[in-house]
């Protein structure tokens, strides 16, 4: 069966949304091993799993790149976003999952392939703890407090109780670290 791994940017006080707008990640290049780890990452799976808010964010970035390995995968690869709200995506290879999401995501687990890659972290994230679908979190850990998350912006603003055991980690030059969670 395919796992579901989720990758996520995270501050040190728990932001997890707009990483592009984070200090940190204005004007530094950091570990150029950063990019080899989130492309391999993409490259082993073969599909792409999203709500509409990640999706709102990622299809304008994406559609507008091209010429290097993570831009062509992401945008040529199935994407599947969780929305009862989002009609008519017009990314490439885009489904929108709107009802009995749980199902059809097990569904999407059971059939053949490579892993599945998560992005943001919110409402889907929450309803795959809450069915026992997601495998695998990766936090990438950036080392600043933004000091303004609320609500939506925060990694677990409410959840379910989820244990998870710590499977590798990397740190980065810039102060960084990738920590790789398996649900236990």
């Amino acid at each position: 069966m395919r796992k579901i791994i989720n990758s996520t940017y995270i501050t040190l006080d728990g932001v997890v949304e707009q990483p592009h707008t984070w200090p940190t990640l204005e004007g530094r290049s950091g570990d150029p091993r950063k990019d080899t780890v989130q492309t391999d990452l993409l490259l082993a799976c073969d599909a792409v799993l999203m709500g509409r808010r990640t999706y709102e964010g990622f299809a304008p970035a994406w559609q507008a790149r091209s010429g290097d390995p993570f831009s062509d995968r992401m945008n040529t690869m199935p994407k599947y976003v969780v929305s009862t709200t989002l009609k008519n995506p017009d990314w490439s290879n885009t489904t929108v999952i709107s009802d009995e999401a749980a199902a059809e995501i097990r569904k999407l687990k059971e059939q053949p392939g490579q892993d599945i890659v998560q992005y943001g972290f919110g409402a889907v994230s929450t309803l795959l703890m809450q069915n026992n679908l997601l495998d695998e979190l990766r936090l990438w850990f950036h080392p600043l407090f933004l000091g303004k998350g609320t609500g939506e912006d925060l990694l677990f603003p409410k959840g379910p109780p989820t244990h998870f055991e710590l499977t590798h980690s990397a740190i980065f030059d810039d102060g960084m670290a990738i920590l790789t969670y398996r649900v236990a």
